[in-house]
């Protein structure tokens, strides 16, 4: 246990936010520099070392939170940083966009703020780095084996370096410019810097990953033809279909879904662009849909000087106490404020859009919008509450139903599909076709970054397994498993 009276002594302190009219002036992180570091190790100290951790629960990579907290308390960042790793390959993404469900199941958070798990990780990893701990781990002999990875989101990512260091020659594909999947061009810089991306590639570059960009399985080179050029192929496409909103008027201009205007600022960042093409300089910028996506589009409208926002949502507003039917050591839904809400805005429950109006030239001017309630388990629209808003700029950022189909993936591989629509697998990740396995939001549906590690980890070794007939991979996570799902 780091400290006995850890838990006692001291109370949750979090990372240091910059002041909102100074982060709004840029793009980088919303954090203070450094602000973590001197109060860390108090922080680590609260972890209680419980006899059985539900952390490890909490979160599907299974981190050894108890372990690197004790050694972040004792400042040996060594150590820390190896246990950090053997569970996850990027604690740096998950230590930034992670929801930590591990502190919903946090024991302390029974009766008393939970441990900032998450501020301790991102404080680990962030020191490997500065110390020259985070270094290549190339494999001591080749298998011989070849491996193709179809994108190169977190899953994607996780299956290449792990294949990678099992000896396999890896190459990932990716359909964008640049390696990252949504990281890349869906998490806005004021999330997470994509020099961590950078640094990352490189490090998987050093171990023997290969890295194929602008390249579209299924339209640029058939799916066919990378099953017969490779021994197996692990599909982490992501679920990249957005839910959309068939109401009167979407046709007009001014509406688009969430990733079709957030990469664009990110491009922006990259210096693809001087500004962004779709820009919410000077308009009403309404967000429909109340998650982090949504709110992602709330900071980047911010940051691009909108003269207004505001972010719909249909369902009620959370609570901010857990209600019964969401008892520890559930992942909670809670009334949350995310950076992006301290910089401003409206946020708007219970209301529907019935439909869009535009102007003579078809640029959307104002949203219609009803007020509902559930009626018999239904949400319904209530009479008399019919009213309008402006709006200038309007995304859709309401979630995804899942992979891509119109690029041909899934029919030229000749993949079955699960009840959701995802893309179905077996025990050891392996779908419909034999050597084709499956990962992430492609096998999952919509879901988070950890989720995502997780499944490219477990992936890993159903592949190894095939290919050389047993593995030591490690295999955080069945398809079948959705306890404490998020």
């Amino acid at each position: 246990m780091a400290d006995p009276k850890g838990f006692l002594n001291h109370g949750r302190e979090v990372a240091q936010s910059r002041p909102v009219d100074v982060r709004l002036k840029d793009w980088n992180e919303v954090y203070v520099p450094g602000s973590l570091l001197p109060i860390i190790g108090k922080q680590a100290g609260r972890c209680m070392d419980c006899g059985i951790p539900f952390c490890h629960n909490g979160c599907p990579l299974g981190n050894l939170i108890p372990e690197w907290n004790d050694f972040a308390y004792r400042e040996n960042w060594s150590a820390a940083s190896e246990r950090l790793h053997a569970t996850n390959n990027f604690p740096e993404f998950t230590g930034r966009l992670c929801p930590a469900p591990c502190e919903s199941a946090c024991v302390l958070g029974i009766n008393q703020p939970a441990v900032t798990i998450k501020n301790v990780e991102v404080s680990i990893i962030d020191k490997a780095w500065e110390t020259g701990d985070v270094a290549p781990q190339a494999p001591e002999r080749l298998s011989g084996k070849t491996v193709a990875v179809i994108g190169s989101g977190p899953a994607g990512l996780a299956a290449a370096q792990q294949l990678t260091r099992a000896g396999h020659t890896v190459a990932v594909y990716e359909r964008a410019d640049r390696i990252g999947g949504l990281l890349r061009y869906g998490i806005p810089e004021f999330k997470m810097e994509k020099r961590h991306i950078n640094r990352r590639i490189e490090q998987m570059r050093a171990e023997g990953t290969r890295f194929r960009t602008g390249i579209e399985i299924g339209r640029d080179l058939k799916a066919t033809d990378l099953k017969k050029r490779y021994d197996a192929v692990v599909i982490a496409a992501g679920a990249t279909t957005a839910r959309d909103l068939p109401v009167p008027g979407r046709e007009l201009k001014g509406v688009y879904q969430a990733m079709e205007y957030l990469p664009l600022s990110n491009k922006v960042q990259e210096g693809d662009y001087v500004t962004s093409p779709v820009s919410a300089e000077g308009k009403h910028v309404v967000v429909i849909g109340g998650g982090d996506t949504g709110a992602d589009c709330v900071g980047t409208a911010h940051r691009q000087g909108a003269a207004s926002v505001t972010q719909l949502e249909i369902m009620p507003k959370p609570g901010e106490e857990r209600n019964p039917g969401q008892p520890w050591p559930t992942f909670p839904m809670l009334y949350k404020v995310t950076s992006a809400h301290e910089e401003g805005g409206e946020r708007v429950y219970s209301v529907s859009t019935t439909h869009f109006e535009g102007d003579e030239d078809g640029n959307v001017q104002w949203l219609h919008l009803t007020e509902v309630e559930f009626v018999d388990g239904r949400l319904t629209p209530k009479p008399g509450t019919e009213r309008k808003i402006p709006a200038q700029l309007v995304t859709l950022a309401m979630g995804f139903t899942g992979t891509d189909q119109d690029n041909g993936l899934v029919a030229q591989f000749g993949l079955d599909l699960d009840e959701r629509g995802n893309i179905a697998r077996d025990a050891d990740f392996q779908t419909s076709v034999p050597g084709v396995y499956v990962a992430g939001d492609a096998g999952r549906g919509q879901s988070l970054i950890v989720w995502a590690i997780a499944e490219g980890r477990s992936a890993a070794r159903g592949v190894d397994r095939f290919l050389t007939g047993a593995s030591e991979l490690p295999a955080p996570i069945r398809p079948t498993d959705r306890s404490l799902m998020v």
